[in-house]
């Protein structure tokens, strides 16, 4: 398939397509695309930015152009993922093309959604947990469904849609055709295609492990309690959008708060936000409206900007595909990127585990050759790309005086060494601490705490309310702190 006026499509489609200036198919869009006009199943894999949209979406529509009283349903992990695959599908769908859509993500309000299907809509694109939802009420109806596309597969069965995903087919007519999509292969997404694909044609461009070849890869060794300064360095030293990923929704949103206050145009992207939340801020970063986007892993996948320049990874992933995936947010479209990932000292054995995957003939660096984790080398990275090692004790700009302490106020975050809730060698008077547990207040507390003595001296005892004078009455004691 060399462009895509030489295969057989409906005209209306080709008219959109080359409306759209649609011309020349990427390698993953010319070998799937004559595959499923075919109606052959197929197990998909390609590196992200590749176009694998398209693939489906052109003989999706055509098919449906064919067969009035066909439906299709697409799935995919993410509301960002399914919001773009919904834009991506209504800008191919013109005038001409009469068929109707319905997006069913969460976060956005159900009678919105009611009113799409309402409408009969017959392309569906929405998460798993939103789908089960409307099958649930019995607002959905797949009983029609000829077309199925399960779009990063590896991603939805990482974040545990697989239940959902087998629900939801219970209710999909076994005489369908499937195209299932993924960025990678692992042996779950084999065995998830043997049981539900019919007899497959395997389709691949490139490897699913390898990191787009235009993207610069760094690393730089850090401390804990100097990431966050170090951080800030890079978005002075580099020109462009930086992305930012970080492990924890909570550290993101703090992240962003003090960037903020230190006068950055920063914003956060993560699962607690709301659907129009989570729209204005990618749209605000898309127009360049902010310069810096902090996110978890739930914008690795599907986050489509092509402006971003820069991709730095402040905490390593959980899983080592998903390194793949948040670098290959740059270098969109054929554009160049770089990437560039902290490691600290405990992040030693993660980060050999992405080595592996990017690079097979990678071997780890002896114990012995790793250098005084004072910024020395610690073996070559992946590809030989350009390490960047530095003192903990060295700033990035000389003479620049320490954010911590800007306009006599020390500003607290969550990556910095000290806590911001006082001393912690003095006893706060509770803990769960286990070695507290069944030990005296003098050996709990330490050996300067004096023992304090609650019982009432010198008081005569009763043996019982009756014995004791009408008269008698308990005095306070002021004790005196220690």
């Amino acid at each position: 398939m060399e462009n895509f006026t030489s295969i057989k499509l409906e005209e209306s489609l080709k008219h959109s397509l080359a409306k759209m200036k649609f011309v020349k198919p990427t390698p993953i869009q010319g070998m799937a695309i004559p595959v499923a006009l075919e109606g052959k199943d197929i197990l998909g894999t390609a590196q992200t930015g590749t176009g694998k949209t398209l693939a489906f979406s052109v003989p999706l529509i055509n098919k449906l152009i064919l067969d009035k009283n066909a439906f299709a349903l697409v799935m995919c992990p993410t509301r960002e993922l399914a919001t773009q695959v919904m834009a991506a599908i209504k800008s191919i769908i013109s005038d001409k093309i009469n068929i109707k859509t319905a997006l069913l993500i969460g976060g956005e309000a159900m009678q919105k959604q009611l009113r799409q299907l309402g409408n009969r809509s017959r392309i569906i694109v929405g998460t798993p947990g939103r789908i089960n939802d409307h099958l649930k009420r019995k607002s959905l109806n797949l009983s029609a469904t000829k077309y199925l596309v399960l779009d990063e597969t590896d991603r939805m069965l990482d974040m545990g849609f697989t239940p959902q995903i087998e629900l939801i087919l219970k209710f999909v007519p076994k005489d369908h055709q499937t195209l299932l999509f993924s960025a990678t292969l692992p042996q779950n997404i084999v065995r998830i295609s043997e049981r539900y694909l019919n007899k497959p044609q395997r389709i691949s461009t490139g490897s699913t492990s390898v990191p787009i070849a235009k993207i610069k890869q760094e690393t730089l060794q850090v401390f804990k309690e100097n990431k966050y300064d170090q951080l800030v360095d890079q978005f002075i030293a580099r020109k462009g959008s930086i992305l930012v990923f970080v492990k924890t929704k909570r550290g993101a949103d703090k992240m962003v708060k003090r960037l903020k206050e230190e006068g950055h145009s920063a914003d956060a992207i993560h699962g607690d936000l709301r659907q129009s939340k989570r729209d204005r801020v990618i749209n605000s970063f898309r127009k360049g409206l902010k310069r810096i986007l902090i996110a978890t892993d739930v914008a690795a996948r599907g986050l489509d900007i092509p402006l971003i320049q820069h991709v730095i990874n402040f905490d390593l992933p959980q899983v080592p595909e998903d390194y793949v995936h948040r670098i290959g947010r740059t270098a969109r479209a054929g554009t160049e990127g770089s990437a560039l990932t902290f490691l600290t000292p405990d992040d030693r054995s993660m980060w050999n585990e992405i080595s592996k995957l990017i690079d097979p003939n990678f071997k780890p660096a002896p114990r012995g050759a790793r250098g005084d984790s004072r910024g020395k080398k610690r073996g070559k990275a992946p590809y030989n790309k350009k390490r960047k090692f530095r003192d903990e004790k060295k700033s990035f700009s000389k003479g620049r005086p320490d954010r911590s302490s800007r306009d006599g106020e020390k500003k607290s975050f969550g990556y910095k060494g000290k806590s911001s809730f006082g001393d912690k060698s003095k006893p706060s008077g509770f803990t769960n601490n286990p070695k507290y547990f069944g030990k005296k207040p003098s050996e709990s507390l330490g050996s300067s705490t004096k023992k304090k003595d609650f019982t009432f001296k010198g008081k005569k005892k009763f043996k019982s309310r009756s014995d004791r004078p009408k008269s008698f009455t308990f005095k306070k004691h002021s004790q005196k702190r220690t």
